[in-house]
């Protein structure tokens, strides 16, 4: 997949093909890339205050007609109610097939547009412009949309891939520091997976929102490369496309213990760290001390249990389970991750217990 060069950006080329724009005022030229003359954009009002009037601008000087929806700016926005009520505005607001959706927003925001476009008259062009660093390495890339269900995260949902995702780093420059932090753990996790480079430049320099823009384009870019790679091999996730879950069915179990008060990028640093212990109790290579350094740069909240009867009821019914066999990503070396379904109880509850130790 090769990189395109463009003004001051770049294009990642992901299979099935769409670019992936990545640079500084990305935003701005968003109508370059939504050729629909009908156009629905999805947000929540803490991300449209500040990038929406903009957007609606920049879409309605290339003659677009726009529709505005917004959520609450929540977790618990990604739920069937919320997703059948902008199925019904979709619906007055006179959407057809010949219409697009567009996210604008983080994570939430994207798989919950996502799965809108995916459901309304059978599929309608989507377009994903991510606005949190969580969002950009991980949510907006690979075609994944859905909403949860009480009885877990991601339940509900379907394979919808976006026409293009346009990602704006100088929208990384409002974010908090923490929200920040929390989005580089899907950076480290491709690094992990796939990209040393990635874990030493993040090390060598501290991130944060201010961090030079090319920085960011660049670090954004080779996460994205990663991702890119592993989801053309594998769309619909029937073989290797799961390392990606690599630390995220012991993360969705905690955020789903929590009741979503542990953020999705705070439960992924504690999955992460499990994973590690899981590792180096199976012989594997122990690089959980590297771990520990980024979750002690990430500061994680809490845990929301330390029963652990509790987070293995979550994990037996973890959407990527198999015949109701608990399916983890572990990783032998950096960069060479397996997928293992024999892990027992007595493995994981030892692990926990490491987690617990760092906690």
């Amino acid at each position: 997949m090769a990189l395109e060069a463009a003004s001051q950006s770049v294009s990642v080329k992901v299979a099935p093909a769409y670019p992936v724009v990545i640079g500084a005022g990305v935003l701005s030229r968003a109508a370059e890339f939504i050729s629909e003359r009908r156009v629905a954009i999805i947000s929540n009002d803490t991300v449209f205050d500040l990038y929406g009037q903009a957007l609606v601008a920049s879409l309605e000087a290339a003659n677009k007609q726009v529709v505005v929806l917004r959520v609450a700016d929540s977790e618990k926005s990604k739920s069937l109610p919320v997703f059948a009520s902008l199925l019904s505005e979709c619906a007055l607001a006179g959407l057809d097939r010949g219409s697009a959706v567009v996210a604008l927003g983080g994570g939430v925001i994207g798989d919950l547009a996502g799965f809108v476009a995916a459901s309304y008259m059978r599929g309608i062009a989507f377009y994903q412009l991510p606005t949190t660093l969580l969002a950009m390495v991980d949510a907006s890339v690979g075609g994944k949309t859905g909403v949860n269900l009480p009885e877990g995260k991601n339940l509900v949902g379907a394979f919808k891939q976006p026409r293009a995702v346009l990602m704006d780093v100088l929208s990384l420059r409002s974010l908090p520091e923490t929200l920040f932090k929390q989005g580089a753990v899907e950076l480290f996790k491709h690094g992990l997976l796939a990209d040393a480079s990635i874990l030493d430049d993040m090390t060598a320099t501290p991130l944060s929102t201010q961090s030079d823009s090319a920085r960011l384009t660049d670090l954004i870019t080779r996460s994205v490369q990663v991702k890119a790679d592993i989801v053309a091999q594998d769309e619909t996730e029937q073989g290797v496309r799961a390392f990606l879950n690599l630390g995220h069915n012991t993360a969705h179990a905690l955020e789903a213990v929590s009741n979503n008060q542990l953020s999705h990028g705070e439960a992924v640093t504690y999955g992460l760290y499990f994973s590690s212990r899981l590792s180096a109790h199976r012989n594997y290579q122990d690089y959980s001390a590297l771990v520990k350094r980024f979750f002690d740069w990430v500061k994680p909240s809490p845990l929301p249990t330390r029963d652990f009867s509790q987070l293995e009821s979550f994990l037996k019914r973890d959407k990527k389970n198999m015949d109701g066999v608990a399916r983890f990503v572990l990783l032998k070396a950096l960069g060479e991750p397996v997928l293992v379904d024999d892990v027992s109880s007595a493995e994981l509850e030892r692990a926990w217990q490491d987690v617990l130790a760092l906690a």
